[in-house]
Parts: C-alpha cells; sequence; structure tokens
C-alpha cells in the first residue's frame, strides 16, 4: 500500500499532548488508541481494573515486514510483566521476548524465543523495555486524555465503513485517503484502521485480507 509517512497531524498532536499532560487521565474500563510513527503505524489497545492496568500495542511496519505485538502488565501501579510477540524477518522466525518482576521490582523471569533456541536476555534489553513501558503508559495517557481515539471497520466500498461494533458510517477522511482505499480494491477484505479525536479524522492503516476478528475483545483481553 502507499506510505502513510505523509499523515503527521497526529503524530505531531501526541508530541502536544505528552508535553501538556503529566497525570492520569480518567480512562474507561477498555479503550483504544494509536499513532503514526516514523516507520509504522502503532494501535495501543487498553484495560484498566481497581488495581491492574493491561496495555497491548501493535506496531506495524510501512514497508511489509511482520507486526510485534507487545503486551505491557502493572500492578498496583508497577509493571510486572512485558512480552513482545515479533519476528525477526518473516513470520517463519519468531522472536518473541517475555519478562516478568516482582513487586519490588526486581526481574523474576526472563526467556527470548528465536528458532528453535531460546536465549537470556542482557541487562540492557531489560532495562529498554522498562523504559519503552512507562513510555507507552504515558503516551496512552496523552492520547486519551486528548480525545484521540482508536476506529476500525471493513470497508464496504466507495466511502461506506461498517465498524467492528456492525455500525455502517462514512468516517471523515479527506480525498487522499480515499483515493488509497480505492487502490486496494481487490475482492479481499480490507480492515481500515483510523483515528477520531479534536484535530479531526486520521487515515492510519488499510490491511487487505484482515477482519475485525482480529480486533481484541474487551472480554478476552
Amino acid at each position: 500500500m502507499p506510505n502513510l509517512r505523509s499523515y503527521s497531524c497526529f503524530a505531531l498532536l501526541c508530541l502536544v499532548l505528552l508535553s501538556g499532560c503529566s497525570s492520569t487521565p480518567d480512562i474507561l474500563p477498555f479503550t483504544a488508541s494509536g499513532y503514526l510513527a516514523d516507520r509504522g503505524a502503532v494501535r495501543i489497545w487498553r484495560k484498566n481494573g481497581p488495581a491492574r492496568v493491561h496495555l497491548q500495542t501493535r506496531y506495524t511496519p510501512f514497508n511489509g515486514e511482520a507486526a510485534e505485538t507487545t503486551d505491557y502488565f502493572w500492578q498496583d501501579d508497577k509493571l510486572i510483566s512485558a512480552a513482545r510477540r515479533g519476528a525477526a524477518a518473516a513470520a517463519s522466525q519468531p522472536d518473541d521476548m517475555t519478562l516478568r518482576f516482582d513487586q519490588d521490582g526486581s526481574l523474576s523471569f526472563m526467556q527470548r524465543q528465536l528458532a528453535g533456541r531460546r536465549e537470556a536476555v542482557d541487562p540492557d534489553t531489560i532495562e529498554l523495555y522498562k523504559f519503552d513501558a512507562q513510555r507507552m503508559l504515558a503516551q496512552s495517557n496523552a492520547l486519551l486524555s486528548g480525545r484521540v481515539v482508536l476506529k476500525q471497520g471493513q470497508w464496504l466500498g466507495g466511502q461506506r465503513v461498517k465498524t467492528c461494533e456492525g455500525v455502517q458510517l462514512s468516517p471523515a477522511f479527506d480525498d487522499y485517503a480515499w483515493r488509497m482505499l480505492m487502490q486496494q480494491r481487490s475482492g479481499a477484505p480490507l480492515l481500515v484502521s483510523w483515528l477520531e479525536g479534536p484535530q479531526g479524522t486520521q487515515l492510519l492503516r488499510a490491511a487487505p485480507g484482515e477482519t475485525c476478528d482480529t480486533q481484541p475483545k474487551e472480554a478476552d483481553f
């Protein structure tokens, strides 16, 4: 599909929000948001409990490489686990990482699973994952404080999308975004992901062959 890097307004919005938001917003029990990174699209799903937070990020590179999914869990505001599912070069070459922490922050389990072997995780990588977990939590807080939400649905052709919740609508995409969708016309399902916020509506990604079945559900999250 065409490169989406020209869509940068929401990435800029994220930076503005992050610089102006330091407190945790009032957040619904289950939310979705996202943003455009330099080299791909990031979707974020979040489930909040009384003392527990589950954050799942899905990074999809623009260059067509395999997507990377990372799950973070906090208990009583302390990171207790981070687990990444990705690929080194192709789907047949897994590169998965699992880290678990005690309530005092000490590492209790670590493992990196590569194709046909397991490896220990070096201390620098562990610290990087801990830093990235807090960065993604702050990013999620900022996006939700700024009322930037992720929506997804199946493209029906023309300017119609059926959301994963079953509602037919016409997102307020600009002409360029609609032309991008038209170029995907192949007869295969097309999952459209977009962001809505005070600054407008932003196409995030269009994924041929994907359906709403790939979207996390609150009951299973």
